[in-house]
């Protein structure tokens, strides 16, 4: 079945209604109902689209999710068909996170009553981060991230609900970001030794940190459960503008048997930037 048989089979059956007469001109989604690959895209990279209208175009390019989003918005897009496939955590952020101890007791009151939220409406992922380094030792900051991430990843066991830690650079974006690196992430996840603890890989700060991207990919898969794009340089569109060959990137992805989300997360440079996101969704359809 292509895009247009898809919706027509929807208005056929009540759904889909007004969906039609936004087809025309519009090319299709290459084989977007036999891929395995489901799409999510991040809403800061859109900020000036109101997210109950930014949740129609998504259901129109096949966008199954809208993301980093807070508690209070997910509604708008859950009844509009979507899902949030990774919500937004503790509103410390990034710089401030589980490597300080400090913080613990804060982060923990954040957590603990998101993951009773998310959980209530299948939210299915929260993101977290470790906080910047601000002096402290990469193995000191691993161990005060599993102490502090303990008892919330227990909880969120109980819950059916995983939390999940990004992989940001340090050298461009997030200056001092301790989680910089795939190998610490990793050691990470091995400390909590939980299923419901994973990491969100991000294809664009991993290959400005460590690039052999595919190589990383494959063979740290039982350790990601989440993904993100942009475009090197400069976290723009992800077509042949940039270095990465992002079909290849998402051919290795599914070959691991991931059946998780891939989040559009770049920032759009051209004036209609949906046409910029309907064709980052074509590329991550393989």
């Amino acid at each position: 079945m292509n895009r247009r048989k898809s919706i027509e089979a929807l208005v056929a059956s009540g759904l889909g209604l007004g969906v039609l007469d936004q087809l025309d001109g519009c090319s299709e989604l290459p084989n977007a109902i036999e891929s395995t690959i489901n799409h999510s895209v991040c809403k800061w990279c859109y900020s000036d689209i109101p997210l109950e209208q930014f949740a129609e175009h998504c259901k129109d390019l096949q966008i199954g999710s809208i993301e980093l989003l807070n508690p209070d918005e997910w509604d708008t897009v859950l009844n509009k068909g979507l899902t949030c496939a990774i919500s937004n955590g503790s509103p410390l952020g990034i710089t401030k996170g589980f490597n300080d101890p400090k913080l613990h007791s804060q982060l923990k009151q954040d957590y603990m009553p998101i993951i009773a939220r998310a959980a209530d409406k299948g939210i299915k992922q929260i993101i977290c981060f470790s906080g910047n380094r601000n002096g402290l030792a990469d193995d000191i900051g691993l161990d005060n991230c599993a102490r502090g991430l303990e008892s919330i990843v227990k909880e969120a066991e109980r819950q059916g609900i995983t939390i999940v830690m990004e992989l940001l650079n340090s050298k461009i974006d997030h200056h001092d970001y301790m989680c910089d690196h795939t190998t610490w992430g990793v050691q990470l996840v091995e400390k909590l030794a939980s299923p419901n603890f994973k990491l969100l890989y991000d294809i664009y700060h991993m290959q400005i940190m460590e690039g052999d991207v595919i190589r990383t990919i494959s063979d740290h898969k039982n350790y990601i459960s989440h993904f993100h794009t942009g475009g090197v340089p400069g976290r723009n569109e992800i077509d042949d503008t940039q270095e990465l060959n992002y079909k290849a990137i998402v051919n290795a992805i599914q070959e691991t048997g991931f059946t998780g989300f891939i989040a559009q997360e770049f920032i759009p440079t051209r004036t209609d930037v949906l046409s910029s996101l309907k064709q980052g969704v074509e590329i991550c359809t393989v």
